[in-house]
């Protein structure tokens, strides 16, 4: 057997919401060409494959396309999994060795769910911050992302956006062919909550990595939470990705240093698996 495979709707509560991502538990390893072949056989926006280490577990993400550096809901659909089959302890810390440095995540135990589902409680990663620097708006970025820009910012992975608040990020019309001949690897795009239960909105477009629209976006959030931080001078947020299908959780930046380096972000949200199997 190659590995145990599971589809796990992170940042929610209930199925068929949030982010869809795979997990893949591998038997025994595995060439990388072959897992580039599994995550476009799933053609979910991200993968994750995990192999046992001594002190945790080395972790892959992969598009239908590339191989990434950070994803935020396959590593919590990863945690998700890793409790709910046995393989980690609820509430303890588990150790992801990956591309993008060391993360950490804890998952709470298995608590039925909606019409006997299961689901974790929640689960909680620590990420390393992006903060993103302001820049110059360049020419047509308002045109390509469709609505009008009031901030602009550059991170080490992607753009952010900042328009005019919630209604303006859901009502964004992004030409994505204009956006996938833009240097970063995505768009994020956010604003004020215009009340209610959320602080800020987003979306994600990153075609350029075969992913239009990324329903639920964690390393998206290791970006605004530094960004929002700067702006309220608050440290934690409830925040909504106003994607189609939606998704919703909690960022908190720890750490003192003002220009962000060495911050962390900590992300906390529901995950439930709706699928599993092996791969033969």
């Amino acid at each position: 057997m190659a590995g145990r495979y599971f589809i796990v709707d992170a940042y929610t509560s209930r199925p068929f919401a949030g982010n869809p991502a795979g997990v893949c538990i591998l038997g025994h390893p595995v060439t990388e060409a072959w897992m580039q072949d599994v995550a476009r056989e799933m053609n979910l926006s991200e993968t994750a494959f995990l192999s046992r280490k001594e002190t945790g577990w080395d972790i892959r993400w992969f598009t239908p396309h590339v191989e990434v550096n950070l994803c935020g809901h396959a590593t919590c659909a990863a945690a998700h999994v890793l409790v709910q089959e046995g393989e980690e302890e609820a509430g303890r810390e588990i150790l992801f060795f990956s591309r993008g440095g060391l993360l950490m995540a804890a998952a709470e135990p298995s608590t039925p769910g909606e019409k006997g589902n299961r689901s974790t409680g929640s689960v909680r990663l620590t990420f390393p911050a992006l903060p993103a620097t302001p820049a110059p708006i360049p020419d047509g970025l308002e045109k390509a992302i469709g609505a009008p820009v009031e901030d602009f910012c550059i991170s080490s992975t992607d753009w952010l956006v900042r328009t005019g608040g919630a209604m303006l990020v859901e009502a964004a019309d992004p030409d994505m062919a204009a956006i996938a001949a833009l240097p970063p690897r995505g768009i994020i795009l956010t604003g004020a909550a215009d009340g209610g239960r959320y602080d800020i909105v987003s979306r994600f477009f990153a075609p350029k990595i075969g992913i239009p629209e990324d329903p639920v976006t964690g390393s998206a959030h290791c970006v605004l939470g530094p960004y929002w931080q700067h702006l309220t001078g608050r440290n934690r947020f409830h925040a909504f990705q106003a994607s189609r299908r939606g998704g919703e959780l909690v960022v908190e930046i720890v750490g003192g240093r003002e220009d962000g380096a060495e911050n962390r972000v900590i992300l906390t949200g529901d995950a439930i698996t709706v699928m599993k199997g092996e791969l033969a």
